[in-house]
C-alpha cells in the first residue's frame, strides 16, 4: 500500500476551507493509502510565540483532524515532537543539503524579507521538512505549487545520501493533493479563504455557531445580477456559495443552479447546510477535549506507530553513515 505523509503546523484555528479543502480529502485517503498525518510543532517554533501556545494549540488542532473524522486505528497521526527522530534525522539533513540549495528555497525569501528577527531555523526549516518525510519511508507527499520546492529538495537530500552512503531512503514523488472544494473568502470571493484575511466577515471558523454561520452567509458578496449559474471567472461570489453548498451536500456545484432563482435563498441554504456538517464535528471537538485522556491516547498511539518507523529509519541511517553503534 502507498504510504502517504500529509502534515499541518499548529498555528492557528482551523476554518471552513481548511476542512472542505484539504482534511476532508485527508479523511477520505485514508482507507484508500497508508496514511500518515503529523502535527509539525517544531516547524512553529519559526514563528515567536508566547510559552505554551504552540502546546495548547496542538492539543485543539488534535481533537480537530479527529473531529472531523481522522481515525487513530486507521491513519497515524502523531504530534512531531513526541517522535524524537525527527531532530535527530534532521541534523543528517543538514549535513546533506548545501547552504546555496537552503538560499534558493522561496519560502524563505518571502518570509524573511518580512521579519526583522531572521531565525537559523527558518532558513534550516527544508532540512527539517525533509526529515519529517524521509523518517517514514514516505512514497507520496500531496503539496499544492508553493510547497514543490519543499519536496524536490527532500528529493534531492534523499538521492545525494543514497549515493554517498549506500541505498537507505525512500525517494519520494510529490502528487497533486485529492481534490477538495476550492473555498473562497465570502466578502471577497476573488480570494481564498484564510485566517490572515484583513476582516473575519468572510470567513467561516469551525467552531462558529449557528448565528454567526447564518449571519455571515446572509451578508457574503454576490454581484448586481440575479441570474443563479455556476461560473467561477465572471460570478465568483454566487460560484462560491455553490460551491460550499456542493461540498456540504455531496452535490457538484454546477447541478444545484436549477434549484434557485435567487441569491438569498441560495445564500440562506449554504448557511444551514454549513450548520448541519459542522454541528456534529463541532460536539465530537467539544467531547475530546472534555475528555482529554482519550485524546491523549489516542496521540500516544500515533506517536508509538510513527516511533517505530521512524527509528527503523534513523537506525538504517546512522549505520549507512557508519557512526559507532552500541
Amino acid at each position: 500500500m502507498t504510504r502517504v505523509l500529509s502534515c499541518i503546523q499548529p498555528t492557528g484555528d482551523v476554518h471552513l476551507g481548511n476542512y472542505l479543502g484539504a482534511l476532508a480529502p485527508w479523511v477520505a485517503g485514508q482507507h484508500e493509502h497508508d496514511a500518515f498525518h503529523g502535527i509539525v510543532d517544531l516547524h512553529a517554533l519559526t514563528v515567536a510565540e508566547e510559552p505554551g501556545v504552540i502546546g495548547a494549540r496542538t492539543v485543539q488542532l488534535a481533537a480537530m483532524l479527529f473531529a472531523v473524522g481522522l481515525d487513530a486505528d486507521v491513519a497515524t497521526v502523531f504530534v512531531q515532537s513526541h517522535v524524537p527522530e525527527h531532530s535527530q534525522l534532521a541534523w543528517v539533513m543538514e549535513c546533506n543539503v548545501s547552504f546555496g540549495e537552503l538560499s534558493r528555497m522561496v519560502q524563505f525569501k518571502e518570509k524573511s524579507a518580512k521579519r526583522e528577527f531572521v531565525s537559523g531555523g527558518l532558513f534550516t526549516y527544508p532540512a527539517l521538512q525533509a526529515a519529517d518525510i524521509l523518517l517514514y519511508d514516505t512514497d507520496e507527499v500531496p503539496v499544492g505549487d508553493d510547497q514543490r520546492q519543499h519536496v524536490e529538495i527532500t528529493r534531492d537530500i534523499a538521492l545525494r545520501f543514497n549515493h554517498r552512503f549506500g541505498a537507505t531512503f525512500v525517494v519520494p514523488r510529490a502528487v497533486t493533493p485529492r481534490a477538495g472544494a476550492r473555498v473562497m473568502d465570502l466578502q471577497d470571493p476573488t480570494a481564498k479563504m484564510s485566517k490572515s484575511a484583513d476582516t473575519g466577515a468572510g470567513l467561516i471558523q469551525m467552531l462558529d455557531d449557528a448565528e454567526m454561520i447564518r449571519r455571515k452567509f446572509k451578508r457574503a458578496v454576490t454581484d448586481s445580477e440575479t441570474d443563479v449559474r455556476y461560473d467561477p471567472e465572471t460570478k465568483p461570489g454566487v460560484s462560491n456559495l455553490l460551491e460550499i453548498l456542493g461540498a456540504a451536500t455531496g452535490h457538484p456545484p454546477a447541478d444545484l443552479v436549477a434549484g434557485y432563482t435567487q441569491y438569498g435563498p441560495l445564500k440562506a441554504d449554504a448557511g444551514e447546510a454549513v450548520i448541519e456538517l459542522l454541528t456534529p464535528i463541532q460536539a465530537r471537538y467539544r467531547d475530546l477535549l472534555a475528555d482529554r485522556g482519550e485524546l491523549t491516547a489516542m496521540l500516544r498511539r500515533g506517536a508509538e506507530r510513527a516511533g517505530e518507523v521512524a527509528a527503523a529509519t534513523l537506525e538504517r541511517a546512522y549505520t549507512a553513515i557508519g557512526f559507532l553503534r552500541s
